[in-house]
């Protein structure tokens, strides 16, 4: 992920484990924000907490492409390979 394409107000999608119950994984929007800790970087905003976007983050730019990617990684075996 590079930082330089996103911009602060951009809504972006990302896997969200419940804390909950950690098996549990859904798509959750975010919105890119100026990080309120370093002003000249970007963070996440998630469920009123601020995450420093970095590489280590798998962020989508579209729900549609969350989806495919949560469906690849936590679908059905059989489905990801017939993908």
């Amino acid at each position: 992920m590079e930082n330089e394409i996103y911009q602060a107000g951009d809504v972006v999608y990302v896997f969200y484990r419940n804390p909950h119950t950690q098996d549990v994984a859904n798509v959750q929007s975010a919105a890119i924000v100026n990080n309120p800790e370093k002003e000249d970087e970007l963070a996440l905003f998630l469920y009123e907490t601020y995450y420093p976007l970095s590489s280590d983050m798998a962020v989508y730019a579209t729900e549609e492409e969350a989806n495919q990617a949560y469906n690849y990684y936590y679908g059905d075996e059989t489905e990801r390979y017939l993908q």
